[in-house]
């Protein structure tokens, strides 16, 4: 049995050996998480939550694009996020400026519990949503003004699981069985 255990296991090193163990390796993807001045951050967005109530986004969305002073030029009628009908999608873009523009704490991203910070990037169609890597000194950087997504486009949150938790998990696995194998001979 043992004999057949280390069998098993080396061809299971085998095979997980012909996958690719980098992300440079996976194609049109791009890492989550950033240097900026030395430093590795990982990008976040303010939104809205599935569970809120439409009522509880309307009077938050009234407050940010009134005295929360957030730019809310994009989601008004004409604007690239402007949809009348997703009331979620329209306060995720509003909370989302306001928290990048009042210093990116938990209580920016709060309101009245209708919203909560998320990896995973918003932006869609043409309503592109700045992340917290697009921020410096509170002001949003021109290459979010311009439309830009960052460093997370197109990706899903499947591909950021697999890239940031999966070859990791593999590569410790692989080392332990390894190991093992090596300690049977």
């Amino acid at each position: 049995m043992t004999t057949s255990f280390g069998l098993f296991s080396l061809l299971l090193l085998l095979t997980l050996l012909d996958f690719p163990l980098s992300r440079a390796s996976i194609p049109n993807q791009r890492a989550v998480s950033r240097a900026q001045n030395g430093v590795v951050g990982t990008e976040l967005w303010c939104v809205a939550k599935n569970n809120a109530e439409d009522a509880a986004l309307q009077t938050a969305l009234d407050w940010v694009c009134g005295p929360g002073a957030a730019d809310c030029g994009p989601i008004q009628n004409g604007g690239p996020c402007y949809d009348p009908h997703d009331i979620q999608a329209t306060a995720s873009f509003a909370f989302n400026d306001y928290y990048l523009k009042h210093g990116m704490t938990d209580d920016g991203c709060f309101f009245d519990n209708t919203a909560a910070l998320t990896s995973l990037n918003p932006s869609h169609d043409n309503c592109k949503f700045p992340s917290s890597l697009n921020v410096n000194n509170g002001s949003v950087s021109s290459l979010a003004a311009a439309g830009g997504m960052g460093s997370s486009e197109g990706i899903s949150g499947c591909s950021q699981i697999a890239q940031q938790l999966f070859w990791p998990v593999i590569t410790g696995h692989m080392f332990m069985l390894l190991t093992q194998i090596i300690s049977q001979w």
